[in-house]
């Protein structure tokens, strides 16, 4: 490795009890609101609490709408297929943190 200074990156930590508004979802996946709609409209994604006036998302929101917008348009998945993988993918998640118990216990 040479000598020359690294860039320090910063960011912030997305976890579950952070939320991001309708306007920074769309910002940070470079979509339209009515995109973001649509997600909302199939169920895969679900506003925190959508009767206030603005649409509050969790911040997990942001990776599952940023994998929707590849497998639509890098993959070609239409909004349907990609809710079904989306679905998928929650499925095997809960199925491997269950695995993990019970190897835990064992």
């Amino acid at each position: 490795m040479n000598n020359e200074m690294l860039p320090i990156l910063t960011g912030v930590l997305l976890d579950e009890e952070n939320t991001v508004t309708l306007s920074e979802l769309c910002r940070a996946c470079a979509v339209h609101a009515e995109w973001i709609m649509e997600l909302v409209d199939e169920g895969v994604l679900e506003p925190v609490s959508p009767d206030s006036g603005q649409w509050h998302f969790p911040a997990v929101s942001l990776q599952r709408a940023l994998t929707i917008r590849h497998l639509q348009q890098d993959l070609g998945v239409n909004l349907a297929g990609a809710a079904l993988v989306m679905e998928l993918m929650d499925e095997i998640h809960s199925l491997r943190t269950r695995l993990q118990i019970v190897e835990y216990e064992c």
